[in-house]
């Protein structure tokens, strides 16, 4: 198959990107990871997806577009789409007021607690979280398991390696950074790497919060899930946080992005402090059903 040209021409677009072509991706991506695309997210969309079709060798987005709304495309090229149109926005101790609240959490809740991070991206969020813990108990092996799952397999493996550009923890204290990670040498100077105790206490998995039935069992001690509903619609919103509700132990904590308000989408959870959720008291007392206080959450 003759491959795509590589190169524009004083402004003209490599392949045409038509409205009918960018409906169709939204609808696609929609149906697949629930994300809303905004009508101005087109000039992004096209400079994203139009890597595939090089890579591909595909020569119209119709044609791409035909494939996987045709079932012409393996699961891999789902797999590249869906990671191409997710957005990746994260660093260590993002929203740092939330970290004193889940330090405070891990002191007055039964051993041994259990995390999940719904969104991990590149790993910085979940490591966040492993650091608290260990300052938490004042050991590199705290009683603490972290669940850590994003849709795109791409930002997982990063996170999995666990190595950052030095410059990533430029504004944390020099006490934290000797502690928790260790310096490149050589050709890995410039470069640093989470200590292998934080990494296992970690377990990264892949994970489509759309998904009928979530592969994931609870209950958990706290659930973050900061800085993605914003790209989901309501109703999908109310969709995701039906099944939080069950995955949250009763005295658990709810994490949302500082520019996410559950109040309008869900009436399981109450707001108990700046972006942090809890379950509603007549759940927490009530509705927990088999839920016991001393389960392990587990994939």
């Amino acid at each position: 198959m003759k491959l795509a040209p590589q190169n524009k021409l004083d402004g003209v677009k490599e392949f045409e990107f038509t409205t009918h072509d960018f409906a169709r991706v939204k609808a696609l991506i929609h149906k697949r990871a629930g994300i809303a695309l905004a009508d101005t997210k087109q000039e992004m969309v096209y400079s994203r997806l139009a890597r595939r079709l090089r890579a591909n060798g595909i020569m119209s987005f119709g044609q791409y577009l035909d494939g996987l709304e045709g079932g012409g495309v393996d699961d891999d090229e789902w797999e590249a789409f869906t990671n191409a149109l997710t957005t990746n926005l994260t660093s260590f101790f993002r929203e740092a007021h939330h970290f004193p609240i889940l330090a405070e959490h891990m002191r007055s809740v039964r051993e041994p607690i259990a995390i999940w991070c719904s969104a991990s991206s590149t790993g910085e969020e979940p490591y966040s979280i492993a650091i608290t813990a260990c300052e938490v108990f004042g050991t590199l092996t705290p009683p603490v398991h972290i669940i850590a799952t994003d849709i795109d397999t791409s930002v997982l493996s990063t996170a999995s390696n666990g190595v950052y550009a030095i410059d990533k923890i430029a504004k944390m204290s020099p006490e934290r950074v000797k502690r928790f990670f260790l310096r490149g040498k050589g050709e890995q100077d410039g470069l640093v790497r989470i200590r292998p105790e934080l990494r296992q206490m970690i377990s990264f998995k892949q994970l489509n919060l759309l998904a009928d039935n979530l592969p994931i069992s609870g209950p958990f001690d706290a659930i973050f899930c900061r800085n993605v509903m914003i790209y989901f619609d309501k109703p999908t919103q109310g969709r995701i946080l039906t099944k939080f509700r069950p995955l949250l132990k009763p005295d658990g904590l709810l994490f949302a992005g500082h520019s996410e308000n559950f109040l309008y989408v869900s009436d399981a959870f109450a707001l108990r402090g700046k972006t942090v959720y809890e379950l509603v008291s007549s759940m927490r007392h009530g509705e927990v059903g088999a839920v016991t206080a001393n389960s392990r959450s587990s994939l």
